[in-house]
């Protein structure tokens, strides 16, 4: 592993530490705060909607200034937004706060082509999971001391000591190195990118796939607690189940082809959905948390098969309008699941699995292979857009 890389993945592991506290309690923390689930699934929308408009600019910003600079200041402004949020009393400033460190997700194309470059000999599969394996270990002791702390001081104080373990995070990726940035081709950036017909339906299966994982997610906090009796502290510890799952299928799926690990990813989360919905008692909970990390460990194979569809570049863009779709579907999808859940709080679990099921066959029958990934498009399918 490159310095580089090493750098970024211990930034990763501190600041994953730092939002295992919270994140999963935030649906929970919502309704404390005094919103129903439908206005949870509206909210938790809204937020996707600020990683949603932020992807794409951060992307091709990226490709013109530098990855650093984008990846610097995400980690500053969402630092910010856990200040406005731990300083939240109430659902305005809270919600804000929220939106705003959700928007900071635009760090993920910037930083999915730095790792990517500085990944050395690794394949960009092998440095994109391993480093994703980085924040997931610190996500497994984070949820579990967020729990204790929530039940003994509540869970607004969980968000005040994650900003602090934040300023850590953020000094360590100060000192990553710029990288070079890639010159355009004959003066034009993104021509064959905006013509590149692969990408351009590889994205909206992103679409579909992202969906159909997502939906069942949401509210499963708050079906736990208020329907299956599970306190703060037990989701917390559930939480750390996540965590390490995403290190264990991110280490062992890195190694896979990306088409064959993102398959093997989608029917993980199916088999968690099915854990949640059908299990009763503490250890189908731990299981479903544990197979739903294969949501992370595909997410991060589908952008390693975007690496071999477009040229460096590009990557910036091409990586943001991955994020793009992917934001989108998780937009459209929590307020569907906060509508779903009011009506009858299992009722995103039977629907989830049958989309996660509709979007492994549509993966499997039209997600790049290895081969065609690195076959350039013949030259009749090129378009021309003037002046990009």
């Amino acid at each position: 592993m490159t310095r580089d890389l090493r750098l970024v993945a211990l930034s990763l592991l501190i600041w994953g530490f730092g939002e295992g506290m919270f994140i999963y309690f935030q649906p929970i923390y919502l309704h404390q705060l005094g919103a129903d689930p439908v206005q949870i699934g509206g909210i938790l929308g809204l937020a996707a909607a600020g990683m949603l408009v932020s992807h794409l600019p951060a992307g091709a910003l990226a490709d013109h200034i530098g990855r650093k600079t984008i990846m610097v200041s995400s980690w500053i402004i969402a630092l910010l937004a856990t200040a406005m949020m731990a300083l939240a009393r109430g659902l305005p400033l809270f919600v804000a706060g929220m939106v705003l460190y959700n928007f900071t997700v635009f760090v993920m194309s910037p930083m999915s082509s730095y790792i990517t470059q500085a990944g050395g000999d690794w394949s960009p599969a092998r440095a994109l999971t391993t480093v994703s394996a980085g924040f997931s270990a610190g996500m497994i002791l984070g949820p579990v001391i967020g729990g204790q702390l929530a039940e003994q001081f509540g869970l607004r104080s969980v968000y005040s000591l994650a900003a602090g373990i934040f300023v850590v995070s953020t000094l360590l990726i100060l000192l990553i190195r710029p990288q070079p940035v890639d010159a355009a081709h004959d003066g034009h950036r993104y021509r064959e990118l905006l013509a590149n017909r692969r990408f351009g339906g590889f994205l909206i299966l992103i679409f579909i796939v992202n969906f159909g994982m997502y939906l069942a997610w949401p509210l499963t906090p708050n079906y736990l607690q208020a329907v299956r009796g599970v306190s703060l502290g037990q989701i917390g510890l559930l939480g750390a189940f996540t965590g390490l799952g995403t290190v264990v299928f991110n280490l062992a799926l890195g190694h896979l082809s990306a088409k064959r690990g993102m398959l093997i990813g989608q029917a993980l989360v199916g088999g968690a959905v099915l854990a949640l919905w059908l299990g009763a008692g503490f250890p189908w909970y731990a299981a479903g948390y544990f197979l739903f990390a294969g949501f992370r460990t595909a997410r991060s194979l589908i952008t390693a098969t975007i690496h071999a569809l477009v040229r460096p570049a590009e990557i910036g863009l091409a990586f943001g309008a991955n994020e793009t779709l992917a934001a989108a579907s998780l937009m459209a999808a929590a307020p569907l699941a906060g509508v779903l859940f009011d009506r009858q709080p299992s009722l995103p679990y039977p629907i989830g699995a049958g989309l996660i099921l509709l979007g492994l066959v549509l993966s499997a029958a039209l997600a790049p292979t290895t081969q065609a990934e690195l076959e350039p498009e013949p030259p009749s399918e090129r378009g021309v857009v003037g002046g990009v």
